[in-house]
């Protein structure tokens, strides 16, 4: 993953998309092979590792803290202060309005931030992650698309906060199962079978109902996994 694009994870269901996530994240650790982060080998324990390295994540089921506020959710233990200890207090007036400028960033002008975070749709629940990742200086941003169902209004504002970290320079790994949305915003397309990479293509060698056919499982894929088991080794682990 390279800054300024979007690499799109897809693939059938335990075709180790998770895994991916976990591993990169630093929830489970790898096997074999290596994961480089600006060249170099590492091997997270856990995932404050991993954030330690820039790398963010925004998990499937969008986890908030229902009964803060949106602003507290998005600060949670960094809350900018003001007075000297033991009179330090949270400066509210700067949370706020901090938490309320970096919402407007990723398409979410006017939100009320004094609101409880339970009472956001899931797509505003995705940009509010996005948001903090990208206050907090995140350098990789790992989006596993949200389980909960979303309208197309929510899908387009999840997709907008992916180009928006593309186009802050973030790299960003976007797992989806909806290859016209992949389409959409990727740059660059994986996609998994069997804990393998059964293609990696570019916007420039598949159009949208090639890549849907292959996530489909259609012919062209079992062709490439069939090729990948005669292999000795797998190609990514």
């Amino acid at each position: 993953m390279h800054p300024g694009t979007v690499t799109c994870l897809l693939g059938e269901n335990g075709a180790g998309k998770s895994t991916v996530v976990q591993v990169v994240s630093g929830v489970r650790r790898h096997d074999e092979g290596e994961l480089l982060v600006d060249g170099r080998p590492v091997r997270f324990r856990r995932p404050r590792q991993a954030r330690s390295r820039g790398i963010a994540t925004i998990w499937q089921d969008l986890a908030v803290i229902p009964l803060m506020t949106v602003w507290r959710n998005f600060w949670l233990g960094d809350e900018p202060t003001r007075g000297i200890w033991p009179f330090r207090r949270i400066d509210v007036d700067v949370a706020r309005d901090g938490a309320a400028r970096a919402l407007a960033r990723v398409g979410l002008p006017g939100l009320n931030v004094n609101q409880p975070a339970a009472s956001l749709a899931p797509g505003q629940r995705h940009s509010l992650a996005v948001a903090r990742a990208l206050h907090f200086g995140a350098k990789v941003l790992v989006v596993d698309e949200p389980a909960a169902p979303l309208t197309v209004a929510q899908h387009a504002l999840v997709l907008r906060t992916v180009v928006g970290a593309r186009d802050a320079g973030l790299a960003v790994l976007f797992v989806t199962s909806t290859p016209a949305y992949a389409h959409l915003v990727g740059d660059r397309f994986v996609l998994l079978a069997g804990g393998r990479v059964a293609a990696d293509l570019t916007r420039e060698d598949v159009d949208v109902d090639g890549l849907t056919r292959l996530v489909s499982g259609g012919e062209a894929l079992a062709t490439l996994t069939a090729e990948l088991r005669r292999r000795p080794d797998p190609l990514v682990t």
